[in-house]
């Protein structure tokens, strides 16, 4: 294969729209980009002025360049779209987050109607509302529901086989329709109404409310029209904290994007109904890409799972602006508006947005700043040749041998990759052996290693002394990855935190850092994260096995104050959401109580 020449191959390029392709070593393909101009676009990267360094790390390692005419522009970004998705290039934005967007899903298929939070390919009968930016946005959508208008929360098995009204009954959460406590028709106008506040219709659902309440007033139904005021007064509350809401208006998200190559962070607010439902922040792979080429390509890349509501509003003026709009439209069968608003509310909610971006992006520099110092640190205290750039750390977490779980999680210099967390529930080892479990649990992880599924990590810790340490050697040995920097972290003297010591495998004698040392915090974090882990995942394994709920195994705490608690904090996840101070606020719950609920709801915190 003769040598790539760059100056011939670019005079032999048109000037139509296409798609080129830069390849590598080993035909690595690097790079994927759109053009107006092959000849204009290409010609760029080869140019004496340009002296940008990641352009120059590029062309460094370019092999050879491919390219395919298309009629338009809109082809090139559709194509270049496709490609990315499907090789995902080095240099290209990638959008690292793909997990699925939640919504909120309608179970029809029942007399007695129930909302659910959903996740996942959008196949099962009834209705759906979202995407919503984050699970916590859907939590508190579907709690506020359930104080409104009390729709039932359980599973069809379970509201089958009730005989009497269940907590969520007694704490004012459901209207208790298993046990015929209202009637179906009553029930349907509630399910009704939350749907017109999913769709953005409560000044509709107030009308509605204030005529039933009249009605009932009318009918002597005293107690029904209290339950309707009180309904009312709720959602009108709830209106009042909204902060930006606008009836009537279509469906939007908002898209900003900060910061420059290399380092963006792009933030996406939703609108459902006129309602803001928040923002999610993303920070996409982008070595090379300037804003505008970015954000186009992030945008491709959000709607390939969720999909486009009727506006799209962007926080820059893109060329490729029509093109968007004409492939999304094509995707969702009508027609999408993707604009760059320059003023009135649509100006707002891009203004807002962007200001999202700016606080994400100053948060995840300042972090990463914090991260190396500590990385570099760690590196110099193990004598390590450079800074490890993943780092795993297993645990293992049981109650008197019984449900064992071995956590693993991954930390890389921007912080916890939770993607990379995995459980492992142990089994057919003797009950209490933490070797065994330990050894269980490597196995199945380096088994993975081995075949390529999962990276190695620069560095493998592990909670434990020296007796871990030896065990976790053999199983690396075994596989193949006996040379793996191990160390072992072992409680100080009394268990206190900060005076831990470090058993490195093949060194003379521990390491005893200082416990304001950044490694030491590095360590102490990692270690206190893959306890919480496996800690988690043991007490939701015992949990399940007992049928217990989370609050049943805290000690002291009877049913009369767990009741106390769901009630005035709404459920489960007000409890979850609630402080050391807030906990103290419920009758019967004292400081230690409260210390103790709180400790067993965030082990490791």
């Amino acid at each position: 294969m003769s040598e790539f020449d760059p100056k011939e191959f670019i005079a032999s390029l048109p000037r139509r729209p296409g798609v080129y392709r830069m390849f590598g070593a080993g035909h690595e393909l690097l790079y994927v980009g759109k053009a107006r101009s092959l000849r204009d676009r290409v010609g760029t990267y080869f140019a004496p002025r340009n002296v940008d360094p990641k352009v120059r790390s590029l062309t460094a390692q370019i092999e050879g360049v491919e390219v395919t005419v298309t009629n338009s522009e809109t082809e090139a970004l559709l194509l270049e779209y496709n490609l990315i998705k499907a090789h995902k290039p080095r240099f290209n934005v990638v959008l690292r987050d793909d997990k699925s967007f939640p919504y909120i899903h309608l179970y029809v298929e029942h007399e007695f109607p129930r909302l659910e939070f959903y996740r996942g390919a959008k196949s099962a009968p009834g209705r759906y509302f979202g995407p919503f930016p984050s699970a916590g946005a859907v939590r508190d959508t579907l709690n506020q529901l359930q104080k409104l208008f009390r729709i039932r929360n359980c599973r069809d098995s379970f509201f089958a086989n009730r005989s009497r009204p269940c907590l969520q009954h007694q704490i004012g959460r459901c209207s208790a329709p298993c046990v015929g406590l209202i009637p179906r028709d009553a029930y349907a106008q509630d399910i009704a109404a939350a749907v017109k506040v999913l769709e953005g219709r409560s000044d509709e659902v107030n009308a509605e409310l204030e005529k039933r309440m009249e009605e009932a007033g009318e009918a002597l139904q005293f107690e029904r029209a209290a339950q309707i005021r009180d309904q009312r007064a709720a959602l009108q509350r709830i209106q009042a904290q909204q902060i930006v809401t606008a009836e009537g208006q279509p469906d939007v998200d908002v898209f900003a994007i900060v910061g420059e190559a290399g380092e963006y962070a792009v933030s996406v607010m939703l609108v459902r109904g006129g309602r803001n439902l928040g923002t999610t922040s993303y920070f996409p792979r982008a070595a090379l890409a300037e804003a505008d080429e970015a954000l186009a390509s992030f945008i491709l890349q959000y709607y390939a799972d969720a999909e486009a509501p009727a506006e799209v509003l962007l926080g820059r003026n893109l060329e490729e602006a029509a093109s968007l709009s004409e492939l999304l439209s094509e995707r969702t069968g009508q027609r999408i508006e993707v604009r760059h608003p320059v003023r009135g509310l649509a100006a707002r909610w891009v203004e807002l947005t962007r200001e999202n971006a700016v606080q994400a992006l100053r948060m995840r520099l300042a972090q990463r700043a914090g991260l190396e110092e500590m990385f570099s640190d760690l590196a110099s205290m193990l004598d390590l040749p450079e800074p490890p750039s993943r780092i795993e750390c297993f645990d293992i977490s049981h109650t008197g041998g019984e449900g064992t779980v071995a956590s693993c999680v991954v930390f890389g210099p921007d912080g916890p990759l939770k993607k990379e967390y995995r459980r492992f529930n142990i089994t057919a080892v003797t009950p209490g052996d933490d070797y065994g479990a330990l050894r269980q649990a490597l196995e199945r992880r380096y088994r993975h290693v081995r075949a390529g599924e999962v990276s190695p990590p620069d560095l493998l810790l592990i909670d434990g002394g020296a007796g871990q340490v030896s065990q976790v050697h053999a199983v690396l040995a075994e596989l193949g990855y006996g040379d793996l920097t191990l160390v072992g972290i072992a409680k100080g003297p009394e268990r206190r935190v900060g005076h831990e010591r470090l058993f490195v495998y093949g060194a003379a004698a521990p390491v005893t850092p200082e416990g304001q040392m950044p490694a030491a915090r590095l360590i102490q974090r990692i270690r206190d994260e893959a306890h919480r882990f496996a800690i988690t995942g043991h007490r939701r394994r015992r949990a399940r096995r007992y049928n217990e709920s989370v609050l049943e195994v805290v000690p002291g705490l009877g049913p009369a104050r767990r009741r106390a608690l769901l009630k005035h904090f709404g459920g489960l996840q007000g409890v979850m959401r609630a402080g050391v101070a807030d906990l103290t606020q419920v009758a019967g719950i004292g400081a230690t109580l409260a210390r103790s609920v709180y400790d067993h709801l965030h082990p490791g915190s």
